[in-house]
């Protein structure tokens, strides 16, 4: 039997549930996915976008504690949050991909 998602420190009941919604049930497919893909996945599936959930997730995929992140290492991350919601957002834009949402984000295409 697989370790459940809330096995990994910092992750609980209501993790499980949100991430059992995106198709992962385990605590090794959390693992395999990374951070940044699986918290896309969430937000497919309508989790509002956090940047705290999203570091925290970030932190307990690298087993240390949710409070750990700062300065730049949080500036960067902060990065990575936002590029990722607005991918997401982008995606729900009628004909736009994500990657040209990524882009679009960064100032390689102009905004539709």
């Amino acid at each position: 039997m697989s370790d459940p998602i809330s096995s990994i420190p910092n992750l609980g009941p209501a993790s499980e549930v949100a991430f059992a919604k995106a198709g992962v049930h385990s605590a090794q497919e959390l693992r395999d996915l990374g951070a940044d893909e699986a918290y896309r996945r969430l937000l497919q599936t309508g989790t509002p976008p956090h940047f705290i959930g999203y570091y925290v997730l970030v932190m307990a995929l690298q087993g240390r504690p949710w409070n750990d992140c700062k300065g730049e290492e949080k500036a960067a991350l902060r990065v990575r949050f936002d590029a990722i919601k607005a991918a997401h957002q982008g995606s729900k834009e009628k004909g736009r991909s994500d990657l040209e949402a990524a882009l679009q984000f960064f100032g390689v295409v102009e905004k539709r």
